[in-house]
């Protein structure tokens, strides 16, 4: 909407340049829609050429604001996954284990979006800051479980499997009572009680819907990736490639036989 009004006799400039400062407010819709929608109305001009020469649009305020904590958001995740893969691989002393454990960070992820899906949140700098929380949640239950087969498999020498339908059973009541206690601990946020839990509620809806999912998921899908993982070795590794590239293993080479002595 224009409209005329009175204004400071002013020149503003950016990066050496004359400037026009537009401020809107907008209702209905998030900042990143609104954004996306102005960048596309710009580039419609742009491309019919209705801007004049010279002219620059940059987005400036809370859309460049938004778009750089999305980027260190980003940065912080991935050092959040390394920084969890390498604490594990010194603490169980091997580099495929936390293979095995970290494969429950994925399915915390499905819970987190079917939550925000059903409570009708976006993906907002809270929500980051909940999905960087359940990296170090998630594979609490993961630890738990994988800890306790080691430990059967080594120290009372019964078999891999037997090891993990043990360690499943043992650690199931703990890893219960941890989710559930998480979980009601983030329900009052949850539900935005109390004043100011608005802005904030999305972040602990996000961990909640991780929790959940994680934890259901985890006792099924953790197992089995211990158990292949643990299994793996590099000439198996090897041999699982060249049957997937259809390469021909070489043949075996027969050492020659040993001459009979003269007698």
């Amino acid at each position: 909407r224009f409209e005329e009004g009175i204004a400071p006799a002013k020149l503003q400039r950016h990066d050496l340049m004359e400037e026009v400062e537009v401020n809107a407010n907008f209702e209905g819709a998030t900042l990143g829609e609104v954004s996306a929608d102005a960048a596309k109305k710009v580039e419609a001009l742009k491309a019919s050429g209705k801007l004049p020469e010279g002219l620059r649009v940059e987005f400036l305020g809370q859309p460049r604001d938004s778009k750089e904590t999305a980027g260190f958001m980003g940065q912080s995740l991935l050092l959040a996954v390394f920084f969890i893969y390498f604490v594990l691989a010194s603490q169980f002393e091997s580099f495929k284990l936390p293979i095995a454990i970290m494969a429950s960070l994925p399915l915390s992820m499905v819970g987190m979006v079917m939550m925000l899906l059903v409570t009708g949140d976006n993906m907002s700098m809270m929500t980051s800051i909940g999905m960087i929380l359940l990296m170090g949640l998630v594979t609490k239950n993961a630890i738990l479980l994988v800890d306790h087969a080691l430990h059967l498999e080594r120290e009372e020498g019964i078999s891999r499997r037997q090891a993990i339908i043990r360690a499943g059973t043992v650690r199931l009541r703990p890893i219960l009572m941890t989710s559930f206690a998480m979980i009601g601990g983030m329900l009052p946020l949850f539900l935005a009680l109390g004043a100011g839990a608005e802005m904030r509620a999305p972040m602990a809806r996000a961990v909640v819907g991780g929790l959940i999912t994680s934890t259901l998921l985890t006792l099924i899908v953790v197992p089995v990736f211990f158990e292949i993982v643990e299994g793996l070795t590099l000439a198996k590794g090897l041999a699982w490639a060249r049957r997937r590239l259809g390469l021909a293993e070489a043949p075996a080479i027969e050492p020659p036989l040993a001459e009979a002595p003269d007698v």
